[in-house]
């Protein structure tokens, strides 16, 4: 059954929900402020990097499906379905979340809104935060108790937003037990392209399904810092961590997948997210069960520093004057958010102990300038290598994690490369004569052959 939505926010989750709302067939408008982003949107233009999102906008957009607006007004008269789109970022100073933007949505619809109607929050938000605005919604509407607040939380990877809007593994509903009213109902119609395909969908209370969102950050970020903690032990009595995550990966309570030891996790989710859910268990007099957190949220930050000392240890010790190339700046593949990014993180603290940084990223060099305007950019991999002491490979796109040494080889001052990702081959690179530094893996002379064939 076709629905009119609406999507508050036209960043990198409502875009894609309201780009993908559409491409299930209902007919979608997206709101917003910024009216710049907008005129973008309106011209079939995804301001930010995200693959297949540009074809399913302007599909769905020359198929009359789907609109941009700043009015409010508009959209409270075009739809009874809502979503909250916006961002919850990190309080300036503080571990908590800034709920301004999200507080802003319900102020300002709710009273627009008189008949029923169903708001949906998709940000990720503190627990406790669905219940508050249902309240306030129905306390600012003149259709009081017929306006619903559900929860209905995403669960997007950079990189894959529009796989994993149109194809999810799960679904999550929080709706208000003491008050079913149509969300459930509601949802299921919205959704039903993707329910008739069999994909779970766990109805919950309001308070659970917040706390889905975090939890599964908060387990991810946990598994990540996890693998690097081990990469530390490994470096200090010569141990392989690659082939010690293989091994325990094959365990299928642990599992393989993101245990890849490197420079750690980054982006506009995990980093803030943990720190948010930190933040509000203080709040609610449970901070002891999330003190784990912080020591994931210190090994994650501690391997940022960690490849800036390697980086000058294989300099003689100091950094002043070499010449360094820095091939990745968004903080991963797929994608060119550079929001908390560790490669460029790292570029900047190896700037500052005196080198010339150059960096390469294949899509996120206009943000990278943004945010570091004083390093040096290229337009790709050989620009940035040439005349390099070290080359640095801090995120692992393709283009680099398949990069043999003879590409960039007679580009380069010194054949020393520290693969921050371990996403190249040692042996590749070391046969070639290079000097190779992964993480938590042993270096040439150290390693031991071993056979992780499954047999």
């Amino acid at each position: 059954m076709s629905k009119n939505i609406a999507v508050f926010g036209t960043g990198y989750l409502g875009a894609t929900h309201a780009a993908c709302m559409a491409e299930l067939g209902h007919e979608v408008i997206g709101v917003d402020i910024d009216k710049a982003k907008l005129a973008k949107l309106e011209a079939g233009e995804v301001p930010f990097f995200e693959p297949g999102l540009e074809e399913v906008l302007r599909r769905n957009i020359s198929a009359g499906r789907l609109q941009f607006s700043d009015s409010y007004e508009e959209a409270a008269r075009f739809a009874d379905v809502h979503f909250i789109g916006v961002g919850t970022p990190q309080k300036t100073g503080e571990f908590a979340a800034d709920l301004t933007y999200v507080n802003a949505v319900v102020e300002t619809l709710a009273p627009m809104l008189n008949r029923p109607a169903v708001i949906f929050g998709k940000s990720t938000v503190p627990v406790g935060t669905a219940q508050r605005l249902g309240d306030r919604a129905r306390e600012l509407s003149p259709a009081g108790e017929a306006v619903e607040v559900a929860w209905n939380p995403e669960f997007l990877r950079e990189g894959f937003a529009v796989q994993d809007t149109l194809h999810p593994d799960r679904l999550v509903l929080g709706i208000d037990r003491e008050r079913p009213g149509r969300a459930e109902e509601v949802a299921r119609q919205v959704y039903s392209a993707i329910l008739e395909k069999d994909v779970p969908f766990i109805v919950t209370d309001l308070a659970t399904s917040e706390l889905v969102k975090t939890a599964a950050n908060s387990f991810l970020a946990t598994k990540i810092s996890f693998i690097n903690a081990m990469a530390e032990v490994c470096d200090a009595v010569n141990a392989d961590v690659t082939v010690l995550a293989d091994a325990i990966g094959h365990d299928a309570r642990i599992g393989r997948r993101f245990m890849n030891a490197g420079i750690g996790f980054g982006g506009g989710c995990l980093p803030k997210d943990i720190r948010a859910f930190m933040a509000r268990a203080g709040e609610l007099g449970a901070d002891q069960a999330l003190t784990f957190l912080r020591e994931v949220d210190n090994i994650n930050m501690r391997r940022r520093l960690r490849m800036v000392e390697v980086t000058r240890d294989v300099m003689g010790g100091s950094l002043l004057g070499a010449r360094v190339a820095v091939l990745g700046a968004a903080f991963k593949p797929e994608s060119d958010d550079v929001r908390d990014s560790p490669a460029l993180n790292i570029a900047g603290q190896i700037q500052l102990q005196g080198a010339s940084v150059t960096v390469y990223d294949p899509k996120a060099i206009k943000n990278s300038r943004t945010q570091f305007p004083t390093l040096n950019y290229a337009s790709n991999s050989i620009d940035a290598c040439r005349g390099a002491d070290v080359v640095l490979v801090l995120t692992e796109w393709p283009e680099f994690s398949n990069m043999v040494p003879e590409e960039i080889e007679p580009h380069v001052r010194n054949r020393v490369i520290i693969d921050g990702r371990n996403c190249l081959d040692p042996t590749q690179w070391e046969s070639s004569g290079w000097e190779y530094h992964g993480v938590g893996v042993p270096t040439l002379g150290r390693r031991t052959d071993v056979d992780v064939r499954t047999q």
